[in-house]
Formats: structure tokens, C-alpha cells, sequence
């Protein structure tokens, strides 16, 4: 999500359907109260867990 990445895109390199990415993401986005992908993507670089220039 860092990157950009559409939920299609992301199922491609994780080798999972773009329904269960969706439902990742939103579970993450549920636990962890943020309301889009934006706040979740500031959230993990805010954590230290997506560092600028991490593939």
C-alpha cells in the first residue's frame, strides 16, 4: 500500500485474490481506527514499520 499498490496488484505479489487483500486491509483499518488507506500508510511510516525507500 506504501507504494501505491492496488488491492489487485499487491493479491499479485502476495499470490492471494484481490478479495482476501481487501479484507486485510480492511481489518487492519478496523483495529487500528483509521478511516482510509492514507491514514494507514502515515500510520506505518509514523511506527517505523514502512521506511522511505523499503520495497
Amino acid at each position: 500500500m506504501a507504494r501505491g499498490l492496488t488491492n489487485g496488484q499487491i493479491a499479485g505479489e502476495l499470490f492471494m485474490s484481490p478479495a482476501t487483500v481487501k479484507t486485510h486491509v480492511n481489518r487492519m483499518m478496523a483495529k487500528l481506527g483509521v478511516h482510509d488507506r492514507a491514514q494507514l500508510v502515515v500510520l506505518g511510516y509514523e511506527t517505523g514499520l514502512v521506511r522511505p525507500g523499503r520495497p
